[in-house]
């Protein structure tokens, strides 16, 4: 009886988060929210549990929520940008964060993690701004969100690479860092030469 309580509350309880269709869910903040009921020890066997520490979840739904940040920002860039260099970092943007983006989901998969759906409301609103640029002041801005969300970005995966508890999402913030801070000096670049 106890575990069928249980069920139901945290049935309950996904419905309530995911079916808020009135724009002001957050798609990190919800999975954060999943993760943290799965947490519980009281309620483990219903669940399935969660096989890291809350701060290797929480790293992880951020990190998703960037990179899929990331990949749409770019996807965006492609249609928007006239600038070669731009267009050139925006393929790279989706490619190599799709590709991250899918050891972070088998990962995350394999812990029983709850990773965003969507775009989180942050990337949501840049991703909002963005879509009224065009020309110049689409790329100037598009050019500085990436050196934002990098730096941001960066900083993640070397915390993670040093603090981070589970051993499988520390490999992949050490494996994710040096790709990061390759970007980001390009981007570094292609901000410079705009100038």
């Amino acid at each position: 009886m106890k575990k069928l309580f249980y069920l139901l509350s945290f049935s309950a309880a996904a419905f309530a988060f995911q079916g808020c269709g009135n724009g002001n869910h957050d798609a990190k903040d919800t999975a954060d929210s999943l993760n943290k009921v799965k947490d519980t020890t009281s309620n483990a066997a219903v669940t399935g549990g969660i096989a890291v520490d809350k701060s290797d979840a929480e790293f992880s739904t951020k990190a998703a929520a960037g990179g899929m940040a990331e990949v749409e920002l770019g996807k965006l860039a492609l249609s928007k940008s006239s600038n070669a260099k731009v267009k050139e970092f925006a393929t790279m943007m989706v490619n190599d964060h799709g590709k991250a983006n899918e050891e972070l989901k088998a990962i995350s998969k394999m812990k029983n993690i709850t990773l965003p759906g969507t775009l989180d409301a942050d990337h949501q609103k840049k991703m909002d701004d963005l879509n009224k640029k065009s020309g110049a002041d689409f790329d100037k801005d598009y050019v500085q969100t990436m050196i934002d969300g990098h730096k941001s970005t960066l900083k993640l995966m070397q915390d993670e690479a040093k603090d981070g508890k589970d051993a499988d999402l520390k490999a992949f913030a050490s494996k994710t860092a040096p790709i990061v801070q390759s970007h980001l000096d390009m981007i570094n670049k292609i901000h410079d030469g705009m100038k």
